[in-house]
């Protein structure tokens, strides 16, 4: 492994957040800060790549960072400053219409599916948009952030959707919904489906091909000015989950890959006050490649935007507890969930809206009490 000094200019640099800090009283000088998040940690795990390949890997306290990079070649000394500027950065607040959501704590996502094959209830609402809806009202109440709705399943296997039919399932809903007040993002890789959805009252664009699928989908979401969730899949055809090969390094490949989505966003016009990645959890992962993401998930705040987690009732948390059946995962969801927020995680998207919130205002006031404490 090389040294930092001896690391090569062309190296890819990465950082993760380590040694969290119950508080930062008493430790001045010695902490930073994600966001404007409730979280506080003492040093960075600093990682190079190169060709695919870890080629260093070290752990670096905050208060050594500044001289400890300074050994840098100049264009790593860069990337490693504006990763640590994108960690500490400020997450902007998402201003959607009368409804605000700031990502100070962490928010909840509803998930709303409008299919016959529905993870939350079979589809036993399919045709009576009224009662989707109420279940969409039921999250708010219970506290949710954001209702996602959605008209075609991206399970493994899943039939595809025309997008006529995922307009005709998802338009009357939203429009119940926003007519109330409840803010909703719409869960589609399709153009058209998009724009149905936000002319029905949809605030938010949620794309599991991170607008790659549709080749008209950055010009709508850039000319809606609204804000866009970008999910890591390793394929943007019709099977998201679609993998070849596996990969060499999931953590970092991933990163990699959100980063350059971000970029090609920001060259459309999509600014960085209305973007939020999604590492993407299941589709076209292993369950190693899953439990890698998360545990370093603090890593993908070196984007320097929200980061949304959607480990709800996942494949990884059957494996992992002897082949427990979706509507049998909220222990797993909301373990997955906690450990997300641990980690910095700015929204959860979930199926078990109440349960997930009542996790978040524990965790809120666990983390309250700690920063409180002299």
């Amino acid at each position: 492994m090389n040294s930092i000094a001896d690391l090569p200019p062309q190296a890819r640099l990465y950082l993760r957040p380590i040694w969290f800090a119950n508080s930062p009283v008493g430790l001045d000088g010695t902490t930073a800060r994600i966001g404007n998040s409730l979280l506080w940690f003492q040093g960075y795990e600093l990682t190079a790549m190169q060709g695919g390949t870890r080629v260093h890997r070290s752990a670096i306290p905050v208060e050594a960072f500044a001289d400890t990079i300074a050994s840098l070649p100049e264009p790593l000394q860069a990337r490693a400053n504006m990763l640590a500027a994108n960690i500490a950065a400020t997450r902007p607040p998402l201003t959607l219409g009368e409804r605000t959501i700031r990502f100070d704590a962490p928010q909840v996502m509803g998930i709303l599916n409008v299919t016959p094959d529905s993870f939350s209830d079979g589809g036993k609402h399919m045709g009576d948009p009224q009662a989707i809806a109420d279940a969409g009202f039921a999250m708010s109440v219970a506290g949710v952030a954001l209702v996602d709705v959605g008209g075609e399943s991206t399970r493994p296997g899943a039939d595809k959707v025309w997008e006529g039919d995922e307009i005709a399932r998802v338009e009357p809903v939203i429009e119940r919904l926003a007519a109330s007040g409840v803010p909703v993002s719409i869960d589609t890789r399709k153009a058209a489906v998009m724009e149905a959805a936000l002319a029905a009252g949809a605030s938010v664009v949620n794309d599991v091909s991170a607008l790659l699928h549709d080749p008209r989908s950055m010009d709508v979401v850039a000319r809606a000015g609204c804000p866009v969730v970008l999910m890591h899949a390793p394929s943007t055809g019709d099977d998201p989950h679609e993998k070849r090969d596996g990969y060499a390094d999931v953590v970092t490949e991933v990163f990699d890959w959100l980063e350059a989505r971000i970029a090609a966003c920001l060259a459309a016009g999509i600014g960085l006050d209305r973007i939020i990645v999604d590492p993407g959890l299941g589709f076209g992962k292993s369950v190693q490649d899953n439990l890698a993401i998360i545990n370093n998930l603090a890593l993908y705040q070196g984007l320097g935007a929200p980061l949304l987690l959607g480990a709800s009732r996942k494949r990884m948390i059957g494996a992992l507890s002897n082949e427990a059946a979706p509507d049998a995962r909220l222990g797993g969801s909301i373990a997955l969930a906690f450990r997300g927020m641990e980690l910095g995680a700015q929204m959860l998207r979930v199926h078990d809206a109440p349960e997930t919130v009542q996790a978040v205002r524990v965790w809120r006031g666990l983390r309250d009490a700690a920063l409180s404490a002299v």
